[in-house]
């Protein structure tokens, strides 16, 4: 279940979705603190997987950049990123993004998810990608979600399988995480799979 508001430029999307756990939601500047607590407690966690992180990615005016930055592709329909809330008290649990929106013969799109190390392994982030699903494939219409995640992350394997994503290769010194050039496994689900799953 998935509604939809309307920011005031004409035709951008901004998307609130409901899951029976959980509201995903464009991120506003009063979660500095939460996301910033949350990122900081979870750190050991998250950098294995990620990004280096610059020296003041967990700053107020980094986080204003990275707003703006977000409302700027989400004028422009190249990108949703949306903050995973818990529906029962609103706090922030992690984020989830459709990025590197390609039209035209490709109508495609990319995955990524951060969960904070307390709220890991409860179900929430399969429940984020569930909910994500029909916006996806109905809303804006795309053919294909990808995915990667490095080959020694298991938790996240699990959950692109269960999820519905198939594992179609490996890309080479994909992604520069860590700082440093790292092999993925790729991972894809089709809009037909995931109709087809979900009758």
């Amino acid at each position: 279940m998935f509604t939809l508001l309307r920011r005031q430029t004409p035709g951008t999307l901004e998307p609130l979705l409901e899951g029976p756990r959980v509201v995903l939601r464009p991120p506003r500047m009063d979660d500095w603190s939460a996301w910033s607590s949350l990122r900081s407690e979870s750190r050991d966690f998250l950098t294995p997987w990620e990004p280096a992180w610059p020296r003041d990615a967990l700053g107020q005016t980094a986080f204003r950049r990275r707003l703006r930055q977000m409302q700027r592709e989400r004028a422009a329909a190249e990108a949703y990123g949306l903050f995973v809330t818990s529906k029962a008290d609103g706090a922030v649990l992690g984020g989830i993004t459709i990025s590197d929106i390609r039209r035209g013969v490709a109508q495609t799109a990319t995955l990524g998810y951060w969960i904070g190390q307390r709220h890991s392994r409860q179900g929430y982030m399969a429940e984020a990608i569930a909910t994500l699903l029909p916006f996806v494939f109905v809303t804006l219409g795309l053919h294909r979600l990808e995915a990667a995640c490095v080959p020694q992350n298991e938790p996240s394997k699990r959950l692109l399988e269960k999820s519905g994503f198939r594992q179609e290769g490996l890309a080479r010194a994909y992604l520069k995480i860590d700082g440093q050039w790292r092999d993925h496994l790729l991972f894809a689900q089709l809009e037909n799979e995931w109709r087809n799953r979900r009758r």
